[in-house]
Formats: structure tokens, sequence, C-alpha cells
């Protein structure tokens, strides 16, 4: 007895199945929506909804689903005890050792909760009749005590039911393969054989079978039959789809059936979504335990979610073409443009005035073409005085970043994306870096020959001037690149006051970081331009150079200012506007007060006049805002540098003649004081200046100096 014994202490014991190399599809083939799918799929529906016809009622019927077989790794430790059991019978026999067979069907439901039948047949090796038979049971699947069954279609002196899906029998042939069982893995070594899914009307439960012929050890012994059931009803039937397992342990431990996946019917417009059973056990093997939901961007006018059995039902109408509820119901429309989720088809994107935006793009493409024109016909008349005095060059650059800031309402015209937001960028900082700079410098040239305290005449050339602008633009070019390239401005989704979408360019650290930059070079300019607010200039432009200047840092200031406070959840248009306006104030009025005066004197004949009203206030025809008058790669101009070096002689003499007279009249104590002179004064210093000096030759005399007279004052 300790042999049987140990050997029922082996079949109580769980056996760890063997990992298996290999992926499970390398043995189950991927098997997609066809006919014996949905074959399968109605006979579980028949099955759950109890429409099977007389097969449960008149006789112990199955219902196998050969179209969906199991993988049997699942139940690899079943396997490995039935194959020892079946190994020890043949070695022990079968038709001798009745107690030891009952004690091992018994050991065997033991070992095993999910088990429910175990049975060992002896049959006679020529007829297939049944000589003996002992089979054990037990109702649900667990730890409860098993139970002899004496009525189960089995007789002795009979064959076995034929229908039966655990038996075949194959002659005395195991290898021979049968339609009821199947294919086993090729590199697994298995004494029997796996049947597919069925389901007994008897027991109530769906069920896989192991079945295992033991031969008889010569021709004409028994030969015995070996069959264990095992309850599969709590795997759980998912149509939807699901993610290829990572590794074969996660499959083997799933409790899906993978070859039901992606046989849902939810319309292309939803999305499946699998509902796991939360009632009893048999409620896994279900058609349609799912629920077909909108996906995103998709609405339903009656229900956000269809459950599953009911578009499985309208399925089949659809391909008896009985009913169109399939088409007409149970799928979403989509929602409007630009709606990540809706309820309704209410628009969800703001609008765009087109008519509108033409209009200002057609007014803003007029003066891209018009600064052209003006390019050109500067050019043109380049020789006469009122440019040529103005640097032509440095006025074709302002003229040049001026259009390329009219571009970027080209820019923003469309609906905004990638590029056009770095086209955006690119025109609105660069076309202001061009313009901005070019005045500046000229302004600044003013500012340093307007601040000169020598003698000495400071001359700064268009050359000069070019070598310093050069760096400032080559900064903002890198910083645009470098922009570009690492971190390229997109378009954002925001709100207007109204809750409807549209793009905006994203504003972030990088367009931050530039706007302070550009608002220290524009405090910069603005400094300039205050240092030279009294210079006289001819035609005068560092006058009207200053307001545009002036003009473009109030403008952009109070821009930013009604985009931030007054507008900010206004919509495309609004900010589109906002955008004209701003280019217009900032730059058509830049070019209007720059080149404005200098086309209307073209235009009445006066180009090549100097402008006699500067001349008549003491500025110099060298007092330009080019430094000299003339553009350096002329010859000079004889008539003008005499005129300046006779204004020059005259100033000189003038001082001269003044210093004269003050060395011979101070402290001559011949000379009494007279009220009202330049002497006057005894006991307070005194500025004196020279009638024809500016404030910078003026002279201060000591306490106690004496005056000159009337005459002397008059005839100096």
């Amino acid at each position: 007895m300790g042999r049987w014994s140990g050997l029922m202490v082996l079949l109580c014991l769980p056996l760890v199945a063997p990992q298996l190399p290999g992926h499970p599809t390398a043995y189950i083939t991927n098997v997609y929506i066809n006919d014996k799918v949905e074959q399968a799929l109605q006979q579980i529906q028949d099955v759950a909804t109890g429409n099977m016809g007389a097969l449960c009622v008149t006789e112990a019927g199955f219902q196998p689903l050969t179209a969906a077989p199991l993988d049997p790794r699942r139940f690899e430790s079943v396997r490995q005890k039935a194959d020892l059991v079946a190994t020890l019978l043949q070695d022990v026999g079968v038709a001798h050792h009745n107690g030891l067979v009952d004690a091992i069907g018994k050991g065997l439901l033991l070992s095993e909760q999910r088990l429910l039948t175990s049975r060992v047949l002896s049959l006679n090796s020529s007829s297939g009749q049944v000589l003996s038979r002992i089979v054990w049971r037990r109702d649900t699947p667990g730890l409860l005590e098993p139970h002899r069954v004496t009525d189960d279609g089995l007789r002795v002196g009979e064959r076995p039911d034929p229908t039966t899906p655990w038996f075949e029998d194959l002659h005395s042939s195991p290898g021979l393969h049968s339609p009821k069982f199947i294919v086993a893995p090729p590199d697994a070594a298995y004494k029997g054989w796996w049947t597919f899914p069925y389901y007994s009307c008897q027991l109530r439960r769906w069920i896989v079978s192991y079945s295992v012929v033991i031969l008889p050890s010569a021709k004409h012994e028994t030969k015995g039959f070996l069959s264990m059931d095992v309850d599969v009803s709590s795997l759980e039937i998912n149509q939807c789809e699901k993610e290829t397992d990572s590794s074969i342990n996660d499959h083997l431990s799933s409790n899906q059936i993978r070859v039901f996946h992606r046989t849902h019917k939810c319309h292309s417009s939803t999305q499946c979504i699998y509902r796991p059973p939360s009632g009893p056990v048999l409620s896994g093997w279900i058609r349609g335990g799912y629920i077909c939901r909108c996906k995103q961007g998709y609405y339903s006018s009656t229900h956000h979610d269809f459950n599953g059995s009911l578009v499985e039902a309208a399925w089949q109408e659809k391909l008896r073409n009985l009913s169109t509820v399939y088409e007409d119901v149970l799928k979403c429309r989509r929602c409007a443009p630009g709606c990540i989720s809706c309820t309704g088809p209410s628009p969800c994107l703001a609008s765009y005035n087109w008519p509108f935006r033409i209009t200002l793009l057609s007014i803003s493409v007029s003066c891209v073409l018009f600064t052209i024109c003006l390019i050109v016909y500067m050019y043109q008349h380049r020789r006469i005085k009122v440019f040529k005095v103005a640097s032509p060059i440095f006025l074709a650059i302002t003229l040049l970043g001026c259009a390329i800031m009219y571009l970027e309402m080209a820019a923003i015209f469309p609906v905004l994306d990638l590029y056009s937001c770095i086209v955006t960028k690119w025109c609105r900082h660069l076309g202001f870096c061009i313009t901005y700079t070019a005045l500046l410098m000229k302004t600044w040239r003013v500012s340093l020959t307007y601040r000169v305290k020598s003698a000495h005449k400071v001359k700064l050339t268009d050359k000069q001037l070019l070598q310093w602008m050069f760096p400032i633009l080559l900064v903002m070019l890198i910083y645009l690149s470098t922009w570009t390239i690492s971190a390229p401005p997109y378009a954002q989704q925001i709100k207007d006051g109204g809750g409807l979408l549209f793009k905006q360019c994203l504003f972030n650290w990088w367009d931050h970081s530039l706007a302070i930059g550009e608002v220290l070079f524009l405090a910069w300019g603005i400094r300039v331009c205050y240092n030279v607010r009294n210079a006289e200039s001819l035609y005068n432009e560092a006058r009207l150079i200053t307001f545009a200047i002036y003009n473009i840092a109030v403008v952009n200031i109070a821009m930013v200012a009604f985009h931030l406070f007054l507008f900010p959840h206004a919509g495309p248009d609004i900010k589109y506007l906002l955008g004209f306006i701003r280019t217009q104030l900032s730059t058509s009025v830049t070019v209007a007060l720059v080149f404005g005066p200098k086309v209307l004197r073209v235009l009445r004949g006066q180009g090549d006049q100097w402008d006699n009203r500067a001349r008549a206030r003491g500025v110099t025809a060298s007092f330009s805002l080019n430094g000299i008058g003339l553009v350096p790669d002329e010859a000079p101009d004889l008539y003008q540098e005499n005129e300046e070096l006779k204004e020059e002689i005259q100033k000189l003499a003038g001082q001269i003649e003044f210093m004269k007279i003050v060395q011979m009249e101070v402290n001559n104590r011949h000379l009494k004081p007279k009220q009202g002179s330049y002497f006057s004064s005894a006991n307070t210093s005194i500025v004196l200046q020279s009638p024809v000096c500016r404030p910078s030759g003026s002279l201060i005399i000591g306490k106690g100096a004496a005056s000159i007279s009337d005459d002397t004052d008059e005839r100096v």
C-alpha cells in the first residue's frame, strides 16, 4: 500500500506547467471575422439565451465550438497528471485493479479545482465494447467532495456513444487524428488529445476534455481510455480589440479567449469597450458583451453608448437587408470641424470673415508695392539734394524694413500653422530691426555731430554707420535662426469670448526675451532722439525721424496693452484688424514722416534747392544726416565747400574782434563802467558773449571787471 499511497500524494499535488518556447501565435493561428467564428458566436448566443431547441430537452447534447480552439498550455498541469496516470495504468493494467483505478479517478478530481469529471474505461480491443467503467464527478468546480456516477450513458457491453466530444475510437491507432480534437503543438509530446470547447447540457457548463488511449501490453488484451473534463465557464469572450500580449505567461494568465478578439460589430465611428461579467459564472460566455461608444470627435443624438447585443442583432438584420437601424441609429456623427469632443452639431471653430480679411490684406500688399516703387523712385532721383543729403542707402534700407513689416499681414492671413507662425515672427522682428536700426543710425550721427564741443568737425560716413549697423542685424538673424531651428513657434488653439476655437501663434520665453531686448533698444533710441530734440538739420529731417521713432514706441506699447487688457478674448478677425492697425500706424506713419516731405519737394520742383529757413538759422550744408551732405562715392561740391568756408571765416573774425576788445577794456581804470554795458556789473560774475558766436564761445569775467561803453558795443 505504500506504493499506491505515494502515487495518490503525487496526484493530489499541483504540477507546475513548464514554459514552452515560442509565442502563443506560434500555435494558434490568428483568426479574423469569418463564417466559422460567426457560427461559434451564434452557438454561444443560443446557449446563453436558451435557444437550443430539443438538444438539451430530449437528449444530453453537446455544442462543440470547432472554430474556437483554446490554447492547451492553459491546462498543462492537468495534461501532465493525465499522462502520468495513463502511463501507470498501462503498466499495471486497467481491468484487474478496479480499486486502484477508482482511487486514481477520485484523486484526480481532488488534485485540480477546475476538474469536473474523470473517467477510466476498459474496452475490448477488437469490438470496442465497455468492459468496466469508473466515473467520478462533482457538480461545481472547487473543493467539494466528488461522487461516483452510475448513470452517464455508458453501459457495460455497449460501445460508447460516438457523438460524445471526448471519445473517439481510433481502432488501436492513437496516432490518427480525429476532427473532434485540436492539433497538438508540433514541439509538444502529448499522449492524448484536447477537445474543442463544448457545452454540456447535462452539467450546464462549458468544458474542454483531455482524452488518452491506454494501449494494451498485448494485441488481444484489454485497452483503457482515460478522459478528464476541465471547466472553462469562467473564461470570457472579449470581442473588442486587444493589444498583443508581451509574453506567453501574460497570454496564458489572461481570462479571455483570443480567437474572439476583434469580432465586435461596432461602427467605424464608435469604439468597442468590453464589459467584464459581473453576474453568474456563465455570463462571460455571451455574444455582445461590450458597448459601442462614440469615438473622440463624434457624437450621437440618441445615446452615447450602444449595447453590444443590440448592435449584434442590428448587424444581422443589416446582412439580411431587413432594416437600416445599424446605419441610421447605431452610428455616431462627426463633430463640427475643430471639435475635440461635442454633444451636437454646434460649431467649435471661430468663423473667419474672409472678405474683410482680403480687404485688409489687399491694402497691405498695396503698401508693399508702393514701398518698392518708392525705392525705385528714390534711386532715380538719388542725385537730388533732398535725397542726397539724407543718405539714400539708409533711406532704401528703411523702406526695405517697412516692406518686410507689411508682409506680416500676409503671413497671418490664413489659418495659422507652424510655417505661417515662423514667417510671422521673422517679418515682425526682422522688419522692425531693419527699419528702426536704419533710422536710429542716422539720428545717432546727428547726435554726435550736434554734441561736439571742439572746432574739429565730426564726419561719420555711411560706410562707418553700416559697419555699426551690421552687428545689430547679425545678432537678430542669429537669434531668429536659432529660434526657428531649436523651438519653432507653432500655432496653438485658444478660445474667443464665445468659447469658439481658433489658432494663434504660441508666445513663450523666446518671444519674451526678444521683446525685452527690443524694448531696451527702443529706450536707447528714444534717449538719442531726446538728445537731438533741439538740433537743426537740413529739411528738418532729424526732427521728423525723431517723431517717427517716438511713434513706433508708442504704437507698439499701445497695441500690446490692447491685446492683453482690452481685447484678451478677441476673435481671429479682431486680432487681424489689430495687427493691421499696428502695422499701418507704425510703418505707414514712418514712411509718411520720413519720405513724404522729400517726395513733395521733388514734385514741386524744389528738391535741388537748399533749405533756406535752416540756412537762416545758421545750419550749414554740412550739418545733414549723412554728415557731409554728399554721397561718399561722388566728387565734392566746390560751391558748397566755399559757402561753408566763408561761414567759418566770418565766425572766426567775429570771435577775434570780440577777444581784442575784451582784452583792451577789461581792468582799464581809465574807462568807467556804464549802466547797461557788457561790463556794468562790478561785484558779480557775468558771461560775455560775442554777438556772432554760439553760446560755446562765451567768456566769464571775474569780480570787479570794467564795462565797455555803448559806443564800443555798437562798434562791435
